[in-house]
């Protein structure tokens, strides 16, 4: 049984192996900050014209409101 579970994990006698693996990690680590911090600043303008746009409603039904009550 302990034979069946080590075959899958193999530690190679030469650590050159591991570069290209740790430069592609590297890399996707780099490019999925880059696309996180563009995906928030995107929401937060959003966000910003989200609020700019209710805010425009609220002031017309404000308006609305004030000029049926007359």
């Amino acid at each position: 049984m302990e034979h069946l579970m080590y075959q899958f994990f193999y530690i190679p006698e030469d650590k050159s192996g591991y570069l290209p693996a740790a430069f592609e990690f590297l890399i996707m680590l780099i490019l999925c900050i880059i696309v996180f911090i563009a995906f928030r600043k995107i929401s937060k303008k959003q966000e910003m014209k989200t609020k700019e746009i209710e805010a425009r409603i609220l002031a017309e039904r404000k308006n609305t409101n004030n000029q049926q009550n007359i």
